[in-house]
């Protein structure tokens, strides 16, 4: 078994600016008036935010986010950076432009293709040396990267920044890797007991009791985000938020993660 505190949870999604928001649609069907249509890092200098890309801005919002809540300096902390696609609508473009016209790609926005640039962007912006890891999984990253980020605990690490995100696929990359929309969910979790903080406990299986599995289509937060690659990251938002004590999550293949949350 494998064990964590939560310190801190970020949160960003198109209409939902922050995890404060997610909470009031989970608990009380609120929502923000007028939320901005892209985050804004304030991580990065104004001109890195004009030209990051989507997915590297929602990524470093909630990572932000995540820090400030556990009061936690964004440079002690080591990172894994999970993401189905990356940022699809630039892998549409340098495909295109590729068949096209060679010579024209861009090289801000070739840089900006690799699948680990938000990691990038993260240790540049918060000024960190510490270690970076980028997870694509399939539809099983946010799970896989959720256990990375235990396993590097476990190894010895006091804390570590997880981050999950996705954006929209545009062009033909849409028919074979569908996502819509725009979100990120950052995480840090510890070593140190708290009273007052979650515990998550976790537990690889072969196989879940089928009495056990989640509705993957239940909850507030799928009614917005279902169709993001990163959904299957929002069962375990939704049961934080709403005092749940229990998980299973697909983590690729035959294998199953049994979460244990305490709330106390």
């Amino acid at each position: 078994m494998l064990e964590a505190t939560l310190e801190g949870i970020g949160f960003w999604g198109n209409g939902l600016p922050d995890w404060d928001s997610a909470c009031a649609w989970m608990r009380s069907g609120e929502r923000a008036l007028d939320p901005p249509a892209r985050p804004s890092p304030q991580l990065l200098a104004a001109n890195e935010r004009r030209r990051a890309p989507a997915t590297v801005a929602v990524a470093l919002e909630a990572a932000l986010a995540a820090c400030h809540a556990a009061d936690r300096d964004p440079a002690t902390l080591p990172s894994v950076f999970t993401s189905n696609h990356g940022e699809l609508s630039i892998t549409d473009y340098m495909c295109a432009t590729l068949a096209e016209d060679p010579y024209a790609i861009s090289p801000t926005r070739f840089h900006n293709s690799v699948h680990n640039a938000a990691a990038g962007y993260w240790t540049i912006g918060a000024g960190t040396h510490a270690a970076a890891t980028a997870i694509s999984a399939g539809d099983h990253s946010f799970a896989q990267g959720l256990l990375e980020a235990l396993a590097q605990l476990h190894a010895g690490e006091p804390a570590v920044l997880l981050v999950a995100y996705d954006g929209s696929a545009t062009g033909p990359l849409a028919d074979v890797s569908p996502s819509e929309g725009l979100l990120g969910a950052a995480l840090v979790l510890s070593r140190s007991a708290c009273a007052g903080l979650p515990t998550l406990k976790l537990r690889l299986h072969a196989q879940a009791p089928a009495a056990a599995l989640p509705q993957p289509d239940a909850g507030p937060l799928m009614q917005l985000y279902a169709a993001n690659a990163m959904s299957p990251l929002l069962p375990l938002l939704q049961a934080l938020a709403m005092d749940q004590d229990t998980l299973w999550m697909p983590a690729g293949g035959e294998q199953w993660l049994e979460i244990g949350i305490s709330h106390e």
